[in-house]
């Protein structure tokens, strides 16, 4: 139909990543034949695929937002928006990168503040001296371009500012598990967020060298977090790896765009095919 034939692979989790089970008493979980349980580690174990892809851009996107091929179409423009949008700041974080390598003055190093402020939202130190150097590095990160819809209540996360454990405040996108249920503020926080993570991203994964980013290196290993759940009828805990746009990308610059409310058509049950959007195209 196209005239064109398309490369389609299949990214299993590797088994490295599972995470090892434990009891309500915090002591390891054993089956009924006394082995030890591992537990695959949630989708944050999936950054080592993204890694392995060895690409220059890759978009990310949830199997169950999907649509019949007649409405695809418009969908498909929010796409190619999203990734210029990546291409035109990844151009932009680039060409500061090798100027800020070399010898700027003090006209460049206020251009590069400029732009990692107003187009990053990172806070950059005063001084020229402290802001070349924090570029340098702060600018040296994979990029992230994150489509995001109004909040209309469907389950999920959205985009927060986050203060992270040295203090720093970053773009992040947080899920409810991330949430302390216990801090009614936080709790509020939460629920009062004007926008919902649709898992839209279009992620660039080589630096201004051309070379790939090690991407562990930009993950927040204190992001894990502890789920219940059970095995064999008995309940268990279970060690979830930093999620693969929260955690596992902690440390990624990050932009967020509003995309349209209908570029987000979910399939959590089977009743949600009812919907809509997911109905065939008419025959008249």
């Amino acid at each position: 139909r196209f005239d064109a034939r398309f490369a389609i692979e299949f990214s299993v989790q590797k088994p490295a990543t599972d995470t090892i089970a434990v009891d309500l008493e915090d002591e390891p979980f054993r089956d009924g034949d006394g082995r030890l349980l591992f537990r695959p580690g949630g989708h944050g174990a999936l950054i080592e695929n993204l890694g392995d892809l060895g690409a220059d851009i890759v978009f990310v996107k949830n199997i169950d937002n999907v649509v019949p091929e007649h409405r695809a179409g418009r969908n498909a423009l929010w796409k190619q928006a999203l990734a210029g949008v990546l291409v035109g700041v990844q151009a932009e974080v680039f060409r500061h990168l090798e100027v800020l390598a070399g010898d700027p003055d003090g006209g460049e190093i206020d251009a590069a503040r400029r732009f990692a402020e107003r187009d990053l939202s990172l806070a950059v130190p005063a001084g020229a001296a402290a802001a070349q150097a924090f570029l340098r590095e702060a600018l040296d990160r994979p990029l992230r371009v994150c489509g995001v819809v109004r909040n209309v209540g469907e389950p999920g996360g959205g985009p927060f500012w986050v203060r992270d454990g040295d203090g720093a405040i970053r773009l992040q996108i947080v899920e409810s598990a991330q949430v302390d249920p216990r801090s009614p503020e936080q709790q509020r926080i939460f629920a009062s967020s004007s926008h919902f993570n649709p898992v839209d991203l279009v992620c660039g994964l080589r630096d201004h060298r051309g070379g790939a980013f090690d991407l562990h290196r930009f993950s927040d290993p204190r992001a894990v977090f502890i789920a219940r759940k059970s095995s064999g009828g008995r309940e268990l805990k279970a060690l979830e790896l930093p999620g693969l746009w929260n955690g596992a990308m902690a440390l990624w610059n990050t932009i967020f765009v509003e995309v349209p409310l209908w570029t987000f058509n979910p399939v959590k049950t089977v009743l949600d095919l009812l919907r809509p959007e997911h109905q065939p195209a008419s025959e008249s």
